[in-house]
């Protein structure tokens, strides 16, 4: 692994460290955007977290950000917010690759899952290119 890599990493452990001492827990919920076109984190991702509700199905929004220079974006829930339900990640990917003075073929991607024990630790990573995305649960 290169020198270069290995002080990446570890500025991301740090990162992550301080990230969780100052808000007292990390985020049970977190994402990573990765374009795999070029092998790179995505930075600069516009996204949106919504929460179904359940008695009307309508989305709440509950936070708005934009992915760091790892592709993450971190503290999108606090624990306490955090509950068993139908939840919605909603990522810019047309600004995204407009940005770099591309166009891509999906306008937007939304990511939609469900929460059904809190208590875990959930990790929904999105990886693109201008005309394919994909997802999974990672942890």
């Amino acid at each position: 692994m290169s020198a270069f890599r290995l002080q990446q990493l570890k500025s991301h452990i740090l990162f992550e460290s301080k990230i969780a001492a100052m808000s007292g827990s990390p985020s049970p919920l977190t994402t990573h955007v990765l374009n795999t076109a070029l092998g790179v984190p995505g930075t600069n991702v516009t996204l949106r977290l919504y929460q179904q509700d359940t008695s009307t199905d309508v989305w709440q929004l509950i936070t708005t950000g934009t992915t760091n220079d790892d592709g993450r974006c971190p503290g999108l829930i606090t624990q306490e917010q955090f509950k068993a339900g139908v939840y919605k990640l909603h990522f810019e990917t047309s600004q995204y690759w407009a940005s770099m003075g591309q166009t891509s073929f999906y306008p937007y991607v939304e990511i939609v899952f469900t929460i059904t024990d809190p208590g875990q630790k959930y990790h929904v990573p999105l990886l693109v290119s201008r005309f394919s995305y994909s997802t999974y649960r990672g942890s």
